[in-house]
């Protein structure tokens, strides 16, 4: 379909999806009044005939050349895998066993945080598999559905784009290379690391809060939710949907299936990158990562997966071929919620990078802002990229546009160079603020699934978070446009996080403690 340069009204159609998913709790229908709203515009825009048969013509035709058959077959062959795992009793023994091992809430959210920060290959890898293996653990200590998805999501983006041997890493790097500006963009990557923000202060955060239950907003009210026992934000595998448990499985029938997961994914990743093939270049595991396609990568493991799984349960007798096949199915059909808000997120992302032309308006928008002086530069890239990532729900898209702007622009500000690492970090750092939090970001998506949490909360309770973060991260920026200087800045931004957490913290301190609901809910039984 040919692009049309909506001009400002690009923006539309996802800030109408955001903010009707917010005020009606459905997000559903908020995604696809949006992707009517960007259709109806490019239809008028270029003056079809019959633009309202137009409108709908061009959204269904999108949706299918949007859709990712690889991450959907990913998803629904990763539920399959919880499923039977569950009914051969393998997640039951392992949530005994954990309860054995993990002492208390602390124990339980360190030990999700640690996890994800291990899987720094793949967000997509990272979202599922964290949520499926700590699920029943975060469950049995009463931790919300809504912390866990949050940790997962923080560990997932913010872990990959500062993690050098990672799927972004291999897109960041092409964006800088096809510059022409760095030699070595492998080099050009690594040295954005120490100034990427919001990464940084998102971890930060995550163990601020897996520590010291520093739970403010939204997501302390999910948590009181939970403690009582009164939490209902599953949206995957929800209570009268749980698989009947059929086998006597042990640990070990949930710790291989899962591990087999990994290292399969991991092989497989490799695989796809060419580390087997004819191609010397490719012949080194941080080559190989670079060249990789997750999608495709991530079916064959989790496919490997669910083999290893059948052939461990019939031999065991666990479970009979019949029902481990009813598993599989049953497995793909609680993922299909996931699997849709995937489609709609694609597409509406379709409508305002293809159609629309959003990334164009942005890039108008830096080029033709002559007050971008080289102070303010950082910052003003920061707030552009996280406006733009949130609106289309895609990290990658975004600093796939605004790299060349940003190099280009910091180069002609300050030719010695010294301000094109800070500039590129601050886009970065912008891009995967969108990727974190918008409610049409993929990657928040499969966390709400991973962790069954219901979308929409997942969406209310981490945004404050992420805003937090994203305002101590711009301060720093702020701070490192005046000043060049690392300690300086980075260490602006986490002292105003860290005091802003500790007020909120002490201010909550006067109120009943989440210790406290759960004396409370356990005095009632």
């Amino acid at each position: 379909m040919e692009p049309y340069y909506a001009g400002a009204l690009s923006v539309l159609p996802p800030v109408i999806a955001v903010v009707l998913a917010l005020v009606t709790k459905e997000v559903f229908s908020s995604l696809m009044i949006g992707i009517l709203t960007g259709t109806c515009i490019y239809s008028f825009g270029l003056g079809e005939p019959m633009p309202v048969i137009k409108t709908v013509e061009h959204t269904f035709t999108l949706m299918v050349e949007k859709v990712d058959f690889s991450i959907v077959l990913f998803c629904s062959l990763l539920g399959s895998l919880v499923y039977v795992i569950a009914m051969a009793g393998g997640s039951r023994a392992y949530g005994q066993w954990a309860a054995t091992k993990i002492k208390g809430r602390r124990s339980a959210l360190l030990s999700t945080s640690g996890l994800g920060f291990l899987i720094f290959i793949d967000d997509y890898f990272n979202c599922l598999t964290v949520g499926t293996v700590m699920r029943p653990i975060t469950d049995a200590y009463k931790i919300s559905r809504a912390k866990l998805a949050y940790i997962i999501d923080s560990t997932a983006a913010p872990i990959c784009i500062i993690a050098p041997i990672s799927s972004w890493a291999a897109a960041v790097g092409s964006n800088i290379k096809a510059t022409g500006v760095m030699e070595n963009e492998m080099e050009a990557f690594i040295a954005t690391i120490p100034w990427n923000f919001y990464a940084l202060l998102s971890l930060i955060m995550v163990l601020m809060i897996a520590i010291g239950n520093f739970d403010f907003g939204p997501m302390r009210r999910a948590e009181i939710a939970a403690a009582r026992g009164e939490e209902q934000s599953e949206n995957t595998l929800s209570d009268n949907e749980q698989p009947e448990v059929r086998g006597n499985g042990g640990v070990l029938d949930m710790v291989i299936p899962i591990l087999s997961l990994i290292v399969f994914s991991t092989c497989s990743l490799l695989y796809c990158g060419g580390y087997w093939g004819e191609d010397p270049a490719y012949h080194s595991i941080a080559a190989a990562f670079g060249n990789t396609s997750a999608g495709p990568a991530l079916v064959l493991g989790s496919f490997g997966a669910l083999v290893v799984a059948l052939v461990q349960f019939l031999s065991r007798r666990l479970l009979d071929l019949k029902s481990f096949m009813q598993g599989v199915l049953r497995g793909v059909q609680a993922m299909i919620p996931a699997n849709m808000i995937l489609v709609l997120a694609w597409t509406i992302s379709g409508v305002c990078r293809d159609l629309l032309q959003t990334p164009l308006f942005i890039s108008t928008l830096v080029q033709d802002d002559g007050g971008l002086i080289g102070n303010m530069l950082p910052a003003a890239l920061f707030m552009i990229a996280c406006f733009l990532s949130f609106s289309t729900g895609t990290a990658w898209g975004t600093f796939g546009i605004l790299i060349p702007i940003v190099v280009t622009v910091a180069q002609a500000i300050d030719p010695t160079g010294q301000l094109i690492i800070i500039a590129l970090s601050a886009t970065l750092a912008g891009s995967v603020f969108g990727d974190h939090c918008s409610p049409i970001s993929d990657t928040t998506i499969l966390s709400s699934a991973g962790s069954g949490c219901m979308h929409i909360e997942h969406v209310s309770t981490q945004l404050p978070y992420a805003c937090l973060i994203a305002s101590s991260a711009l301060i720093g920026y702020i701070i490192a446009g005046f000043t060049h200087s690392l300690p300086l800045s980075l260490g602006g931004s986490a002292l105003i996080l860290v005091c802003t957490l500790s007020y909120l913290h002490l201010h909550n301190s006067k109120r009943e403690s989440i210790e406290d609901h759960l004396r409370a809910a356990e005095a009632e039984k």
